[in-house]
């Protein structure tokens, strides 16, 4: 009997046909799923953007700090107590500063104590680069007393691989890692909050600096980019199969019969 010269080719394709059709299953899942993670960025940043202008409500304390999750962060929150003595930087470059100040420079933060017992960093705003000291010292200055203080809620976080090491010489950090900086100031980690406050502008104080307020409102959003590259990748790998399909069913060079 004669073979059937195109049902002979197909039965090769089987295997990896197979094999295509589980790799392209798993690419529009993660395409798929990419769309639904841009949705959620999407609708959390509308959430934060809406959430930096409400009222504050008391800052999250050490029996909310494990649920602690990205919707937490910029939202507007007041705590009452005292600043402790101590400051570390965080290098920053305001190119759309609120205020008068702007250019490469750093936020200067203080250790707050509240009134329970925990303490907090909190961002007490921006000092520029080069600042003669004339005006840099005083604004170091920490204001005494107890007192309520409002601003955004900035959760923690970690330097990766590309982030510069801090330099001892001068408490300059490149990441806004509150449990580092603890540490260098002596804070017990047991009771510091793993998150920042950065000062509504109000607290300005009247020389001008440290300069509040500067928060940047920011989310990472590549979700988009992400599933276009998925399904991208889906359409090249159907693509691919297709012509090593049609070159195992008509060969070239096949003389017909």
């Amino acid at each position: 009997m004669k073979a059937d010269p195109v049902m002979g080719p197909i039965r090769k394709l089987f295997i990896p046909f197979i094999a295509a059709a589980l790799a392209l299953l798993v690419l529009l899942k993660l395409g798929f799923w990419q769309l639904d993670r841009l949705a959620w960025k999407e609708s959390l940043i509308v959430q934060v953007e809406e959430g930096v202008s409400k009222a504050p409500v008391g800052a999250p304390g050490p029996s909310n700090w494990q649920g602690l999750a990205e919707a937490d962060d910029y939202r507007h929150v007041s705590v009452t107590g005292a600043f402790l003595q101590g400051a570390v930087f965080y290098y920053n470059a305001l190119s759309d500063p609120a205020g008068p100040f702007g250019g490469p420079g750093v936020m200067t933060y203080a250790p707050f104590e509240t009134v329970d017992g925990w303490v907090v960093l909190v961002n007490r705003g921006f000092l520029p680069q080069d600042l003669e000291s004339a005006r840099r010292e005083p604004a170091l200055v920490l204001p005494q007393g107890r007192m309520e203080l409002t601003g955004l809620l900035r959760l923690s976080e970690k330097p990766n691989w590309t982030t510069p090491e801090t330099d001892p010489s001068d408490n300059i950090w490149f990441a806004r890692d509150t449990q580092a900086m603890g540490e260098v100031l002596g804070i017990a980690p047991d009771v510091l909050a793993p998150y920042s406050i950065d000062l509504d502008a109000g607290f300005t104080p009247q020389g001008g600096l440290p300069q509040a307020g500067e928060t940047i409102v920011r989310f990472k959003n590549d979700h988009l980019g992400y599933a276009l590259t998925w399904f991208g990748l889906a359409a090249t790998l159907v693509g691919v199969f297709l012509t090593y399909a049609a070159g195992v069913i008509w060969p070239r060079g096949r003389q017909a019969d």
